[in-house]
């Protein structure tokens, strides 16, 4: 008889398990609480125009090669569309395009840099020093990284315009909280190591959509048994093993191996407490932070912009997205606010006018008086905050129990929290699966 391994949770690290796991000889299913894939990356029906809305944008960037392997094998990669130029704009309506020129990495987007027009000669001459020490340094160095832009003879005007603008948006926290890692992760696998590092990719078709019916097929045809409304409750353990999972209608699960691939915060309320108290590695997970992100849904009855995207420099919206023509007479777009924590103390009508007011100003064809509803989506514990030496509280796949495997972007995956940390998180942990059977599975991707 195949061992039995039950997947607990059905978003990109239980789905990249699930699928890395599909097909080599073991009895796969998993357990999702809601009736949909996909976990923070999902939509919503929004009440008044019955539209599926995403609860907020999600992109990938070129660097990302294990959620492209992901797409790729699951079949729905044709929903991805590449952005190969970025676009900034300042409160003065002016736009400096990025795209990458013949140049070789690292100096594929030198001329559109130069190019900035918010940034003066000698700030960019700043940038590119700090920026070739970035590439030259040690990738194990945390240190905090506000300390080391001070250091590098970083300015307020060139932190703000642009270093926030890109480890913002990328990391979901603010320089001033990161660490040096991620913040060179970033820089030098987006933007310096290859030439296509750096293109985003948006999803053309609602999440909710892009993680459906195709998907689903997939799982279906490849024997992995997809159970929805089945939220954990419990996970048992005896003696050191899981001897099962309690669900919350009652009922108990059993397989032979487990991956629980749950948020941090929800795995320890899923644990024995004389568990996560016994072992360092569950136990650490009570020092992550996490960092919220918000979402602001305008719906005009005019086109506000002719652009895919806009990053926006010196705004309190960070990205704003064009979501095109969704009903007669109706233009959808979405504005991001990412490490969103000056919003906290705010009512959803006060955010919302803020960002009104904000697009207003930024486009002519952004009145108020054309706007014809709004909806605003907090998601407070949206990501965990990349603080300085984070990842000494991180775990790996493999835990002190010994059919218990975990995924999650928070476990040990070289990444900060992007769905692509969430796909390699279910790679390893797959991996980690199938050397307990003696097997040797290389299903990780490199990276560009």
């Amino acid at each position: 008889m195949p061992e039995k391994v039950l997947i607990i949770g059905g978003g990109l690290a239980g789905l990249a398990a699930a699928t890395a796991l599909a097909g080599r000889g073991l009895e796969v299913s998993l357990v999702e609480s809601r009736n949909r894939l996909g976990g923070r990356a999902s939509s919503f029906h929004d009440m008044a125009s019955g539209q599926l809305v995403d609860t907020c944008q999600h992109v990938s960037m070129g660097c990302c090669t294990n959620f492209s392997h992901f797409c790729r094998v699951v079949g729905i990669n044709r929903w991805l569309t590449p952005q190969p130029e970025l676009y900034f704009m300042t409160p003065d309506r002016r736009i400096t395009r990025f795209r990458a020129d013949w140049l070789p990495a690292p100096l594929h987007l030198l001329r559109s840099f130069w190019r900035t027009h918010y940034l003066t000669r000698r700030e960019k001459l700043s940038i590119g020093w700090a920026l070739l020490q970035l590439r030259l340094g040690t990738p194990d160095d945390d240190r905090p990284f506000w300390e080391w832009l001070h250091s590098h003879r970083q300015t307020s005007q060139t932190i703000s315009r642009f270093w926030a603008v890109v480890l913002t948006s990328a990391l979901n926290e603010s320089p001033d909280r990161i660490g040096l890692r991620y913040a060179r992760k970033v820089f030098v696998d987006g933007f310096l190591h290859h030439r296509s590092g750096f293109e985003v990719q948006l999803p053309c078709v609602p999440l909710g959509r892009l993680y459906g019916i195709e998907l689903r097929e997939w799982l279906a045809r490849h024997g992995v048994q997809v159970h929805f409304q089945h939220g954990a409750r419990k996970i048992l353990i005896d003696s050191d093993l899981v001897s099962g999972i309690e669900l919350r209608n009652g009922n108990r699960l059993c397989a032979d191996i487990y991956v629980s691939t749950v948020p941090f915060d929800r795995l320890l309320e899923l644990l024995p407490v004389t568990i996560v108290e016994a072992y360092p590695q569950f136990c650490n997970l009570k020092k992550l932070e996490t960092s919220p992100i918000t979402s602001v849904h305008l719906w005009y009855r005019s086109p506000v912009l002719d652009l895919p995207h806009l990053v926006l420099v010196d705004c309190v919206g960070q990205w704003v997205f064009n979501r095109g023509s969704v009903a007669p007479g109706e233009y959808y777009v979405q504005v991001v606010v990412s490490a969103s924590r000056q919003f906290r103390e705010l009512t959803h009508e006060e955010i919302q006018a803020r960002i009104v007011e904000e697009m207003s100003r930024l486009f002519s064809d952004a009145s108020p008086s054309k706007l014809i509803r709004a909806r605003v989506v907090m998601e407070h514990g949206a990501t965990f905050s990349a603080v300085p030496g984070v990842d000494a509280w991180r775990p790996s796949q493999i835990t002190p129990i010994q059919n218990l495997f975990l995924a999650g972007d928070w476990t040990a995956t070289g990444w900060p929290a992007t769905m692509e940390g969430a796909v390699r998180s279910g790679y390893l942990s797959a991996e980690a699966v199938l050397r307990r059977k003696g097997l040797c599975a290389n299903i990780l991707q490199h990276d560009l």
